[in-house]
């Protein structure tokens, strides 16, 4: 009996679907087994791709998708007319299933990986409030430290040459990566979105990683107080890090190490905005308490650069933000981040014991 071609690629997509859940479940539960040469593979293959897609400044995967639309609304259209609309179904459903297998294979395992603090030997532990207020004022002290050492205009942050920061970014893990050599890997560039950069903005998304073209990105208005941390943020997902706490952890480590004073300060800016954040939830009073009894040089261009990053936030508001979050949260609790999207500001429990391990 001759199968035919669509009832092949339903076959097809099935094997693989059910080969990337067996995988998901085996690298959940066996994570010992197969790491770190995994990530060790990753790392080569998103080294190879992001040579390859690295020739251009902006993101290529964006405006590849774009094609890919008008593609399948031609095809979609076609395939009504000529009613195989099955047929196409049947196709459009391969693809994606190969795209996502590449991306699970290439990347996205990178999930299970064991816990970055066990990697570079941080030891973290059950903190008190007292403990999260002396690492949050030790963070606002280096931040107020390195606040005018940055490029201001008018005491405003600026983006001097986002190229320049752009590249820099890219190579901001090769300094670190002999203390910690789970950043060794690629030194390409971070891109800024061709297309959808403002779009993503007003989803609440200031950057992403694209693990089938191997390019970290990010939108051109991020606040530029942030946009050192938050490129250094998606480059260390090509490293590997696919926790965003892990994440931002290691866009911590890659800008306080960085030599450029405008890296620097982001990174202790933004240590200092997630330990804040979360000393506000456990304990409003004593938050306050920080801000009004601060004497720290500098704290008023600090102040500042909240206000500005806040202002910028507030123009992208949309109700967008509220889907895109529910998205991302599925997505990252399906690779075993429990908290999902609230896994962003866990980052506070390595911060307090980077404090900790190293005064």
């Amino acid at each position: 009996m001759t199968i035919s071609k669509d009832k092949k690629k339903i076959i097809v997509s099935f094997i693989l679907l059910f080969s990337d859940i067996i995988l998901m479940f085996l690298f959940h539960n066996y994570p010992d087994l197969f790491f770190p040469w995994y990530r060790n593979i990753s790392k080569i293959y998103l080294n190879i791709l992001s040579a390859v897609t690295g020739f251009l400044p902006f993101s290529i995967w964006d405006i590849a998708a774009l094609i890919l639309f008008i593609l399948f609304i031609f095809f979609l259209i076609r395939s009504i007319r000529k009613a195989k609309l099955l047929s196409y179904i049947c196709t459009l459903v391969l693809i994606i299933s190969i795209l996502f297998t590449d991306a699970l294979l290439g990347w996205l395992l990178n999930h299970y990986a064991p816990p970055l603090n066990e990697i570079i030997n941080l030891q973290t532990r059950q903190y008190t409030v007292e403990e999260l207020y002396d690492a949050t004022d030790y963070y606002l002290k280096k931040a107020c430290e390195y606040a005018p050492l940055t490029f201001r205009e008018n005491n405003h942050v600026k983006i001097k040459d986002f190229n320049e920061l752009a590249i820099e970014a890219g190579k901001s893990y090769k300094d670190i990566s002999a203390t910690y050599p789970i950043f060794k890997g690629s030194n390409s560039r971070v891109k800024r979105f061709s297309l959808i950069g403002d779009y993503l903005m007003y989803n609440g998304i200031i950057g992403m990683f694209m693990p089938l073209t191997g390019e970290a990105s990010v939108p051109y208005h991020v606040p530029p107080v942030v946009m050192p941390f938050t490129m250094a943020h998606e480059a260390s997902h090509r490293l590997g890090i696919a926790s965003e706490q892990e994440a931002n952890f290691s866009a911590f480590l890659a800008c306080i190490n960085n030599t450029d004073p405008v890296f620097i300060y982001s990174g202790y800016y933004s240590a200092f905005s997630y330990c804040f954040s979360s000393l506000y939830q456990n304990d409003p009073e004593l938050a306050i308490s920080l801000y009004k009894e601060c004497n720290y040089d500098n704290f008023n261009l600090l102040i500042n650069d909240r206000k500005d990053t806040a202002a910028i936030y507030q123009k992208y508001e949309s109700s967008l933000k509220e889907i895109s979050d529910q998205i991302n949260d599925t997505y990252l609790k399906t690779f075993s981040q429990e908290s999902g999207i609230a896994s962003y500001g866990e980052v506070t429990e390595y911060l307090i014991a980077y404090y900790f391990n190293t005064k």
